[in-house]
């Protein structure tokens, strides 16, 4: 080990000798060079500045160099050991860069904010709060259909934002379309079904009907796109044989649409049960 040790402090010592030699004779050089343009009388005072700091930076490049090509192995291992020491660095700290990289992409790209209600991962809730680690959430259920809150708060990395799409259940505008879905035996009478479904809706949905068309209307001019018409409608669905489903899509407004939803549900209830 001390032979070893030895044999690297001198190839540093010879290394550096090698330098200071090489500064001896550029500083030299450059010397003799500037006392010659100096005493050239066949030059103007423009040409001797100009040819001066000409001769300063060549002989500062030239040592440059010159370092280069001595230190050229030490320089290697340090580089080595310069890049396995970032590549640990990065694999130990791999989470946290993809957690501040999300918080960018989440600020740079106006993803969500305060108050936005998302679904991600199979979280779902309104957003209380972000920094650049997290993000947390006031649950909102149970499940995917619900909107209700639990109580509960749940925190996801920022992280997930690379990995997972994101659903935003509330993008940026007063009036929202939402969908219901009805089940219903196919034996059953489903033409009065939609019906009276298709009726419930229009009636409780009357109330805000030219505003949220003229949010459509907006949507469209913002977005230049054809913005779907508000107008409550129902498609059917055949999820398996004997079964249906009465898909209603509905407008209501962003912070109103579990309570019109339940007052649909309860009136189409109420129809079908007196029926």
């Amino acid at each position: 080990m001390q032979i070893g040790w030895m044999s690297i402090d001198s190839s540093v010592v010879l290394d550096g000798l090698k330098s200071l030699i090489i500064l001896a004779a550029l500083l030299i050089t450059r010397t003799l060079v500037v006392r010659w343009i100096s005493r050239n009388q066949a030059l103007s005072m423009e040409s001797k500045r100009r040819w001066v700091v000409t001769t300063r930076n060549s002989i500062a490049f030239a040592f440059l160099i010159g370092l280069v090509i001595i230190w050229a192995h030490e320089l290697q291992a340090f580089a080595v050991s310069i890049i396995a020491l970032a590549a640990a660095l990065v694999l130990a700290t791999k989470e946290l860069i993809l957690c501040w990289s999300g918080a960018a992409l989440r600020v740079v790209g106006k993803v969500y904010a305060v108050g936005d209600r998302i679904q991600i991962a199979g979280h779902r809730g309104v957003v209380l709060d972000h920094d650049v680690f997290a993000t947390k959430l006031l649950e909102i259920g149970p499940g995917q259909s619900a909107h209700l809150y639990t109580g509960r708060v749940t925190v996801f990395p920022n992280s997930l934002l690379f990995t997972s799409p994101l659903i935003k259940e509330n993008p940026g505008q007063a009036y929202g379309l939402y969908t219901l879905v009805i089940p219903i035996k196919a034996e059953e009478d489903w033409q009065r079904s939609e019906r009276t479904l298709l009726e419930i809706a229009k009636a409780e949905c009357a109330p805000f009907m030219e505003e949220a068309a003229r949010q459509m209307k907006l949507l469209e001019q913002t977005n230049l796109l054809e913005a779907p018409s508000p107008e409550p409608r129902i498609t059917i669905q055949l999820p398996e044989p004997g079964k249906m489903h009465l898909v209603l899509r509905f407008p209501a407004p962003d912070r109103g649409r579990s309570r019109i939803e339940q007052a649909i549900l309860r009136r189409y209830l109420i129809e079908m049960t007196i029926a």
